[in-house]
């Protein structure tokens, strides 16, 4: 048994037990990948991926046992060469974070350009995708840090801690009804076509519970992961947008007016999140309280230690965050 045969078959259970896109994942052939699970499992004399034909089916109940192990160990090694890395030569190594293009493209740059100035020989890495996907890549190992609102609480294996809160406005040509209707309100806004987030993105559930709650039913005619997307197809006519406050630039989006609708959302936390166990080097630290400045080394230090995901929340009740 060796790790390249625990990095195959860990590759191959998260591609949806597609060898060949497991392969490509690693860089190597198909065959290859093929040929040394089949080894490992002589080895251990059993089976860890069930077969039809040449087609993995599924995974055993074996395969299952081995494959949480395997991911155990996988994380334990990044571990060990990271704990080595940091007493080698602390001010250089890499930060790779997960995200929504949200915070990529409207909160993260000021703080990136910082710690880049501060910190020049650690090479940053910027991962876009889903709620999902960005808390299951900080989950499996494959990035240090998830920064996300949505879907990170369904994780045991983060250790989650609040950031900011926000709030949406609403996005309209300049000349639209909408902006003579004092005070706004949802039954205003339920009447014209909406366009929005992706279910899943961006505090979207806050939205729909929103309307539901007041027993209404918007017209949502169109959605994207995007703010800048939502915004183009507003300037087209499609109808208003409802966006993250802080997607909106009066200095950009000259052509657009946006319509305070903080009361008549809940506000939305964004959380950073990383696996447990995770060993974090001096500039994580100083990364986490950049973006979150509430969350110091003592604070981040506790959050680990916490035993229970309420353990940890109580240590953030008496911290006001920042609102953007």
């Amino acid at each position: 048994m060796n790790l390249q045969q625990l990095r195959y078959i860990t590759a191959v259970a998260r591609e949806g037990l597609n060898v060949t896109a497991a392969a490509d994942r690693l860089h190597t052939s198909q065959p290859g990948v093929s040929k040394q699970i089949r080894q490992l499992e002589d080895e251990l004399g059993i089976q860890i991926f069930e077969r039809s034909g040449k087609q993995l089916v599924r995974i055993t109940a074996a395969g299952e046992a081995v494959l949480a192990l395997a991911n155990r160990t996988l994380v334990d090694v990044e571990e060990i060469r990271r704990t080595a890395h940091e007493y080698r030569d602390p001010s250089h190594g890499s930060l790779s974070i997960a995200t929504t293009h949200t915070q990529a493209r409207y909160v993260l740059p000021r703080i990136v350009s910082h710690f880049a100035r501060r910190y020049p020989n650690v090479v940053l890495h910027m991962h876009q995708g889903t709620p999902i996907q960005i808390a299951e890549l900080a989950a499996s190992g494959e990035v240090d840090f998830a920064i996300a609102t949505e879907a990170m609480e369904h994780f045991e294996e983060l250790v989650m801690m609040p950031c900011y809160r926000w709030n949406r406005a609403i996005v309209t040509p300049c000349d639209h009804p909408l902006r003579d209707v004092q005070p706004l309100t949802l039954e205003a806004v339920a009447e014209y076509p909406i366009l929005t987030y992706v279910f899943g993105f961006t505090g979207r559930s806050r939205l729909d519970a929103a309307f539901k709650q007041r027993g209404l039913e918007p017209r949502v005619v169109f959605t994207a992961s995007d703010a800048d997307v939502i915004k183009t197809y507003v300037r087209l006519g499609l109808g208003v947008g409802i966006v993250a406050r802080m997607a909106y630039d009066a200095e950009i989006d000259t052509d657009l007016c946006a319509l305070d609708a903080g009361h008549l959302f809940a506000p939305s936390t964004t959380k950073i999140g990383f696996r447990r166990g995770i060993t974090l080097r001096g500039y994580m630290y100083d990364f986490i309280a950049e973006f979150a400045p509430h969350l110091d080394r003592e604070r981040v230090d506790a959050a680990i230690a916490a035993k229970t995901n309420a353990e940890r929340e109580a240590l953030f009740e008496d911290v006001e965050l920042l609102t953007l």
